[in-house]
């Protein structure tokens, strides 16, 4: 894996160089980087949203519908996973991620992300619960976003443990509410940091501050499906803009990452949400694209099977469909490849499996998972 203190460093002072380097919609690189062939896995799925590598060769999906499925021995198991909890489906909201406890060989514990409560009270929900790989049992629901909100979007959802066994939950604005991403009384907009109980990280950046929301470890967000945190604990994620404004993020501990304040899209009236790009005390993206591509999650590739891509971060693509390769070359973003737009569909998710190849899933009724491997 390469390096991230260089790429630290580069994102505090080369913005001027990121700028040019990308400019409005983001550059392609100008030649393939591989060649590659892609197989069908499963499909007929509800709004695959994403999957879990388990050690026994298991794939876990879960469907944004509300259900838990599991691949295994390269079939989709007909019988949902039982146990899972009930979700609010509605619009953007139902079941999100799904993760393993860094100890799972041990204490068999998955981790869910999910929206839950009713319409005019909903809200982005973490659960835990023991599985034993047909059903989930003793669910425990050990986090909730607050305040409720009665909007069925922007829930953020995205799980990840960093090495030293915190949990990472990232958390939209709500839609209606992006105002109170500066707001520190609550956790819209945000990303948080728990205990692997939901509990509060003695370290958190805001921990014993009067009138602040203990788990927040940064703010200022819209809608962030991307999250990914390196060996060495830096995390990095990816949000939605509105008309523009995409944005890679590299994040760190109590920073305030500009919206509604900065940014650079615009509403979907046209109107602009604020006339400013940067602002003192506000950090600015690694990347940001104009047009949007809605990026849903992140992942950085570390296999064997495609060495050109090896230490590259992989982001998913609603729209118009495709995944982007973000090409790094000694801790510097240097270019970028659109890929697999001749799926012709949006691009839920893009993971990187054990085995070096890529997985794929397509949103929608009637989703599928994809594996890429070399041609």
């Amino acid at each position: 894996m390469k390096k991230s203190s260089n790429l630290r460093l580069w994102a505090r002072s080369g913005m001027a160089a990121l700028v040019m380097l990308f400019p409005a919609g983001g550059a392609a690189l100008a030649e393939p980087s591989a060649s590659y062939q892609i197989e069908t896995v499963a499909e007929g799925l509800a709004f695959p949203w994403n999957a879990a590598f388990m050690d026994d060769g298991t794939i876990l999906v879960t469907e944004l519908d509300g259900q838990l499925r599991a691949i295994r021995d390269g079939a989709l198991d007909p019988t949902p996973i039982a146990g899972v909890p009930e979700v609010y489906r509605a619009s953007q909201g139902g079941l999100f991620d799904v993760v393993p406890h860094p100890d799972y060989a041990n204490n068999k514990l998955l981790y869910l992300s999910y929206a839950a409560g009713e319409p005019a009270a909903n809200a982005t929900r973490v659960a835990r619960a023991t599985f034993d790989g047909a059903a989930l049992s003793d669910l425990e629901v050990i986090y909730e976003v607050t305040p409720l909100k009665d909007t069925p979007v922007h829930y953020g959802g995205r799980l990840a443990f960093a090495p030293d066994g915190t949990l990472f939950l990232t958390t939209g604005d709500g839609f209606n509410y992006r105002e109170q991403a500066q707001v520190l009384s609550n956790t819209l907009g945000s990303i948080v940091r728990l205990n692997d109980d939901g509990s509060v990280p003695s370290d958190n950046p805001f921990v014993g501050e009067a009138g602040v929301k203990p788990e927040i470890y940064s703010y200022g967000h819209r809608s962030p499906q991307g999250l990914f945190i390196m060996d060495d604990g830096t995390v990095y994620m990816n949000e939605h803009g509105p008309q523009g404004g995409d944005e890679i993020n590299l994040i760190e501990a109590g920073k305030n990452y500009g919206w509604p304040v900065i940014g650079y899209g615009l509403d979907y009236s046209g109107a602009r949400i604020s006339p400013f790009t940067e602002m003192d005390g506000m950090e600015q993206p690694l990347k940001y694209w104009v047009p949007s591509i809605a990026p849903a999650n992140m992942d950085l590739y570390t296999g064997g099977l495609f060495p050109a891509w090896n230490g590259d971060f992989f982001v998913a693509g609603l729209v118009p469909g495709d995944v982007r390769r973000i090409d790094m070359e000694d801790g510097e973003i240097v270019g970028e490849e659109i890929l697999f737009a001749e799926l012709e569909s949006r691009i839920r998710a893009v993971q990187a499996a054990p085995d070096g190849s890529l997985y794929l899933l397509t949103d929608g009724e009637g989703g599928k998972v994809l594996r890429v491997t070399p041609n």
